[in-house]
């Protein structure tokens, strides 16, 4: 991993891997616990990695979690190519309702940090054939802390017809997700969009966790 490049939503960023090849291949690191904590200021803890395949068409998303903990992601595509879409879910954030996409590929093997609060989605474009997308996620699966709101909702303006397919796959529960004024309305029991400061405390708890446990590390061998 040598370039990290911000993205337009703030604690959003994309890594561009330094990619060795000859003619058996390709060698590139994929993930490095280092250099990730060096960009959060605290270790990306991994208690689950998922890996899911999608034909053209299908777009998954959008999806977050309840803040907090929230589940930040770090997402690859592993074998064809997507494009991924970050939508600024975070009540209060100067970016709040954009969204910005990014194509990741198995051919420039990009890994793209997600923070909590910020809503995943991605679409298969027409000519990529099958995606297999890796995901590193900072939280378990909790079903009752994850949520969707529709990919689909004209307030957030995502261009899927530039995947340049005849007709969108979504699953069911992704084609009912509410809009996000129905869920800044109230209409939808148990949801709530996550708050800019929240995520910014939550993210600063676990920054000064990490400047503590390193401290107490220095005391204990200078004992």
């Amino acid at each position: 991993m040598t370039d990290i490049s911000d993205l337009e939503i703030p604690g959003a960023w994309v890594a561009e891997p330094r990619i060795f090849g000859d003619d058996r291949g390709t060698f590139h690191e994929w993930f490095r616990a280092d250099v990730v904590a060096d960009k959060l200021g605290h270790p990306f803890d991994i208690p689950q990695a998922n890996l899911s395949t999608s034909r053209e068409g299908v777009v998954r998303g959008v999806h977050f979690a309840d803040v907090p903990p929230g589940q930040a992601k770090y997402v690859t595509c592993v074998a064809g190519r997507i494009v991924d879409v970050l939508v600024d879910l975070r009540r209060g954030s100067p970016t709040f309702l954009q969204h910005v996409a990014v194509e990741l590929s198995a051919e420039n093997r990009r890994g793209l940090y997600v923070p909590i609060g910020v809503g995943h989605a991605f679409g298969v474009p027409a000519g990529a054939g099958q995606a297999t997308v890796s995901y590193l996620v900072s939280e378990g699966y909790d079903p009752g802390a994850e949520h969707a709101v529709s990919p689909l909702d004209d307030g957030l303006g995502i261009d899927w017809a530039s995947l340049g397919v005849q007709e969108i796959v979504l699953s069911d529960k992704d084609r009912d997700a509410p809009t996000v004024a129905d869920v800044e309305r109230g209409n939808v029991d148990g949801v709530v969009l996550p708050s800019w400061n929240e995520c910014r405390g939550w993210e600063k708890e676990l920054r000064l966790a990490w400047e503590q446990a390193q401290q107490d590390a220095e005391n204990w061998e200078g004992e």
